[in-house]
């Protein structure tokens, strides 16, 4: 987070919202890269809080995720169910010393726990448990219809962070373009309802629990219409850059196309594949580099960079210089 965000979320500010929707001061901090999120309890029960501040995201924009979490839940899927505060509202906002605005919402806490990407449980099962989830989500969103009152979900290509040059360094010229031209490849793929609509965008194995059984979704917060295939891409991306480095190309490749035979298998059990999804997912893991750069540009200081994020940052560079994906698909 933003330091100066930082130095706006009181203590104060979070025992506001934790009145506002019943909750007992006992809380545990999980997260704050985008949002500040909170374990609270209720009569013993865990729930989760979730607090944004209006430079990330505004109140419309929280409606729009919680009204399409709701849909998900209604439909079956393993994802929160979402709370209203004590006066009925889903999305509670409180301004800050400077008069910028917080805005609170509350959901139930999933079941089931992480799973590491180097434990055992990382396998051809979980991966395709993975598959058959995010085929289910599609398959759920294509009858989606924002409900009265609710604005329609952001784009893909109205995030803030496409806006490349905006972000990263002014030398580094030749990403920018490369950047650009992995963004303008994809603004002219072809949509329809089998192969474009609001997805999660961001399911890393960081953003769900496993129960041994089923996958519980979370962290809806970057949801847009976008393709389905970059619901593929994404899982793939993330499954790889941590556990593996870069310099083990040949093991990148190969566990890459393991994972990916898996997830595929699973995602034929919930949806069809949308058409063209194998030429598509290089695009959308490229588009991820792109992404990610603008991400650790924008979040974190050059003096906050520690030796590893360096060499990650390096990394990403890299592909991007050279248009390369981070496996090829085969």
């Amino acid at each position: 987070m933003e330091q100066t965000v930082n130095s706006l979320m009181t203590g104060d500010l979070l025992n506001d919202f934790l009145e506002r929707f019943g909750l007992e001061e006992k809380v545990k901090k999980l997260g704050d890269f985008e949002n500040y999120v909170f374990e609270t309890y209720r009569e013993g029960q865990p729930y989760i809080l979730r607090i944004t501040h209006n430079t990330h995201r505004n109140k419309d924009e929280i409606l729009s995720e919680l009204d399409w979490m709701r849909h998900l839940y209604r439909e079956g899927l393993y994802v929160p169910e979402v709370f209203p505060s004590l006066s009925g509202s889903l999305v509670e906002e409180a301004a800050a010393e400077d008069s910028s605005i917080f805005y609170g919402c509350l959901y139930s806490k999933a079941e089931g726990k992480a799973v590491s990407v180097r434990s055992e449980e990382f396998n051809h099962v979980l991966f395709e448990k993975w598959g058959e989830t995010t085929g289910r989500m599609h398959r759920a969103t294509r009858d989606y219809q924002p409900s009265e009152g609710i604005k329609r979900r952001s784009s893909w290509d109205e995030d803030d962070l496409l806006q490349v040059e905006k972000y990263y360094p002014a030398e580094e010229r030749e990403l920018i373009q490369n950047a650009q031209v992995v963004i303008s490849a994809i603004s002219s793929l072809p949509k329809n309802i089998d192969n474009f609509g609001v997805i999660h965008t961001d399911i890393h194995s960081g953003n769900f629990f496993y129960d041994g059984e089923e996958i519980h979704l979370f962290d809806f917060d970057d949801a847009s219409y976008h393709w389905f295939a970059s619901d593929i891409a994404i899982p793939l991306y993330y499954s790889l850059l941590y556990p593996i480095p870069a310099s083990e190309k040949e093991e990148r490749q190969r566990f890459g196309q393991a994972f990916l035979d898996s997830f595929i298998k699973g995602y034929q059990k919930g949806n069809r594949l949308p058409e063209g999804w194998k030429e598509q997912v290089p695009l959308f893991l490229m588009l991820r580099d792109v992404v990610l750069y603008a991400v650790l540009q924008k979040k974190i200081a050059p003096e906050d960079r520690d030796e590893k994020l360096l060499a990650m940052m390096d990394e990403i560079a890299e592909r991007i210089k050279c248009k390369e994906p981070i496996m090829a698909i085969s």
